[in-house]
């Protein structure tokens, strides 16, 4: 088993947030979630809960094992 690179899914929601144009504030308001948080989770300091996981899946059309890097696409 590979290692897990918490990296990848900082770099992953930030591209998508920066692909639909919004800024992490707009990001967290409409997932109420706090814009702190968003900011930790790009930048790879803090993981994000399996709640806000599941959020951003939805929110961007996306799969969590594609926001996790087990998958690329």
């Amino acid at each position: 088993m590979e290692p897990f690179e918490r990296h990848i899914f900082g770099e992953r929601l930030k591209a998508l947030r920066t692909e639909k144009g919004i800024g992490q504030n707009q990001l967290a308001r409409e997932l109420q979630l706090s814009n702190a948080s968003i900011s930790y989770w790009e930048t790879g300091k803090q993981l994000p809960n399996i709640e806000a996981l599941y959020k951003f899946a939805v929110y961007f059309g996306v799969t969590a094992d594609y926001l996790l890097g087990l998958k690329d696409y």
